[in-house]
């Protein structure tokens, strides 16, 4: 009961703050209609059934557009949908940076890139759009905001104080009952929209301002190793996070899965959009393994196949789902210690067994260290053993990196 009272209150004061907001949007951000719309649509509770959830509820700003709970973040790590007792089965990935993600497809190398959520399953195969389809999934996801079908949420939207907005964006008409699948596609359209925007997006971090600096000294940040890390200082960051920079390339492999390559012309959201197990032990405070068999019929025994799960639902990949079983989706590392004040507690990796940026970037370094004592991999299938498990990073140099990342919060 105290969860769901928490995501109540969390989206009455977020929409409080947004009509408050909504005002300078314009001004601010730029926003234009389309993605003023899907602004709306984004904070609105009203699109629960029962009312009380809105994508905000876990997807925050003040917490880099992720889980908003503290306590939740400490334990469970993930979240109860808008019915009470019902829980998803991963914590919220962060809903920031994710536009680029291409459509899913395997590379030359057969490595399964693109997709959204943990698994993939929002692949972009039938809209071309990764980032439209999964804004489509948690309306309909009885773990979530629990609509039995996709005309309850039109109705909901024909029915709103934004109505006009919408018509003024899609045309006359367009909230259309007698298109329901049309006008479903348009609602989620907008909202990506909304989610590609620098109010989401904006790149204003610490290490914004460096790279840039660098950029403009013509120094290549991807270059950045033990050789000629001291060029890169005074450029925005403090010499022990250059450092932690020079590690996260070179002795941690950070950069192998979330790359510093420059997208689009921007500057890196510091993930491949590529899928990975890391031998992650099961979070056993996740209360899905207390649902109902009508929810979760493997009970304590179930256990999370990421993408291969997916892969075995897809007639065309389906050969390949075995060797991705456990692998998850690498998120980016933009906003991953934003956090609203220092007491804080945010989660980390797909199950949230992680508590703080130390202990990740600890288990990366030792996971395959006798003494150490991790508990076993959820999927011991698949674990990549050639990029972590064993770095030979000191306790000092895992320290250097976390300090690093911390630069990537938005201002």
């Amino acid at each position: 009961m105290k969860t769901f009272r928490n995501i109540i209150a969390v989206t009455v004061v977020l929409s409080m703050i947004f009509v408050v907001g909504c005002k300078k949007e314009t001004e601010v951000f730029g926003l234009s209609p389309n993605e003023q719309l899907g602004k709306k649509l984004f904070f609105d509770a009203n699109l629960s059934t029962p009312p009380g959830q809105s994508c905000a509820s876990c997807h925050i700003p003040l917490a880099g557009w992720t889980g908003p709970d503290s306590d939740v973040n400490n334990t469970k790590s993930v979240y109860e949908g808008a019915v009470e007792g019902r829980f998803g089965n991963t914590k919220p990935p962060s809903a920031a940076y994710a536009g680029d993600s291409p459509v899913m497809h395997r590379d030359e190398e057969g490595t399964f890139v693109g997709g959204m959520f943990w698994n993939g399953r929002a692949s972009g195969l039938e809209l071309g759009d990764p980032l439209t389809e999964q804004a489509m999934g948690p309306f309909l996801n009885l773990l979530e905001m629990n609509n039995p079908d996709k005309k309850t949420v039109v109705m909901k939207v024909s029915e709103s104080d934004y109505v006009d907005l919408f018509e003024e964006v899609w045309g006359k008409n367009s909230i259309d009952v007698e298109d329901i699948d049309g006008t479903y596609e348009r609602i989620a359209r907008s909202i990506a929209a909304f989610e590609r925007t620098a109010e989401v997006n904006p790149f204003s971090s610490k290490f914004d301002d460096f790279w840039k600096n660098a950029k403009d000294a013509g120094l290549d940040v991807e270059s950045i190793d033990e050789s000629n890390w001291a060029k890169y200082k005074n450029l925005g960051l403090d010499d022990s996070e250059v450092e932690g920079l020079m590690l996260f390339n070179t002795k941690g492999l950070c950069a192998e899965c979330h790359v510093m390559t420059s997208v689009n012309g921007k500057p890196p959201v510091f993930t491949d959009f590529t899928y990975d197990n890391l031998g992650v032990p099961k979070n056993p405070q996740n209360p899905f393994y207390q649902m109902s068999a009508e929810w979760n019929k493997d009970g304590k025994d179930w256990m999370d196949k990421g993408l291969g799960a997916f892969l075995e639902t897809m007639t065309e990949f389906a050969r390949y789902a075995a060797e991705n079983y456990g692998k998850q989706k690498v998120p980016t590392l933009r906003n991953v210690d934003k956090r609203p004040n220092g007491d804080f507690v945010k989660a980390y990796a797909h199950n949230g067994f992680f508590k703080t940026l130390k202990d990740i970037t600890h288990f990366y370094n030792t996971r395959d260290i006798a003494g150490e004592n991790w508990p076993p991999p959820e999927i011991k299938e698949n674990v990549n053993t050639e990029e972590l498990g064993d770095l030979g990073l000191t306790e000092e140099e895992e320290d250097l990196i976390v300090e690093f990342m911390k630069t990537l919060s938005d201002r």
